[in-house]
């Protein structure tokens, strides 16, 4: 079986990487990459999971990544066909190690420091989605001047953290490896009763010594990650199954009584799962 990787790898001899994804799924593995990643999603959408908290993409969304931050785009395949994402990857460096510090580019701090926690850009998004789609019939030194076109705008718009939490240390392969099997086998069987003895295996470790190692690499036990995942995936079923009861839906996305997915629903979203229903539709 191919073993996938944890840290990818970007072209080495390039300053500024542009890519444009096509794909009916995005690679959804957990992972992470020395460069900062900022992203256009024009069509398709799905579950993004950055650091400790579980998030959602949809078109149109502007997302911004961290270098080496851990994180798993899991795209929603009953949404759309095709997912659409224009990406750009670079690091503070990569333009030399003193050129995000000219006082000129000072305003940049603010972009480079946020980002560390991931960010999802919440207004420019029409002048931003402008700078993207020039991406794709540039040369380099245009895509250059673009880059700090769309800093500047990040760093003027309205923006929200995607998460509270992000391990500072960087996984080895091994870490990695370790948690992208754990993220896994939650996001594929969440809707099944998941002990934390059957968990504990597939990290390969004792329960004692798992609930540590997930603790100090999340900020949340392995059952608050589990019951976000059922949440999220709750939330999707929600908007895409009307005619669904929302005991249906509880029973299906792992909960054992409605009432605790009712509370559990509550604390997470701040609103009843049929309140959310009414907002969506």
């Amino acid at each position: 079986m191919k073993v996938l990787p944890f840290k990818i790898p970007k072209p080495e001899n390039e300053a500024l990487v542009y890519q444009e994804e096509r794909e009916n799924v995005l690679y959804n593995q957990l992972h992470q990459h020395s460069e900062i990643q900022i992203s256009y999603v024009e069509k398709g959408a799905g579950t993004l999971i950055v650091g400790d908290t579980i998030n959602d993409f949809y078109p149109g969304d502007i997302l911004v990544l961290g270098g080496d931050v851990p994180h798993v785009f899991r795209t929603d395949t009953s949404f759309s066909e095709l997912t659409v994402v224009y990406t750009l990857f670079f690091d503070r460096n990569s333009f030399g190690k003193d050129f995000f510090d000219l006082p000129d580019l000072e305003g940049c701090n603010t972009f480079f420091n946020e980002s560390e926690n991931g960010m999802k850009i919440l207004t420019h998004k029409k002048k931003l989605v402008k700078q993207f789609l020039k991406l794709k019939v540039q040369n380099k030194v245009e895509r250059i001047s673009t880059l700090l076109k769309i800093i500047d705008l990040i760093t003027k718009a309205e923006r929200t953290a995607l998460s509270s939490f992000v391990y500072k240390k960087k996984y080895t392969d091994d870490e990695g490896k370790r948690m992208k099997d754990v993220f896994n086998y939650a996001m594929e069987n969440y809707m099944e009763i998941i002990t934390l003895e059957e968990i504990s295996q597939i990290a390969n470790m004792s329960k004692n010594a798992f609930c540590r190692y997930f603790k100090k690499r999340t900020n949340k036990t392995f059952f608050q990650f589990l019951i976000e995942i059922r949440i999220e995936n709750a939330c999707k079923m929600i908007y895409n199954n009307p005619d669904y009861s929302i005991s249906s839906i509880s029973e299906l996305c792992g909960f054992q009584n409605t009432a605790n997915f009712n509370r559990k629903f509550k604390e997470i979203k701040g609103l009843t799962p049929s309140h959310y229903r009414l907002q969506r539709f």
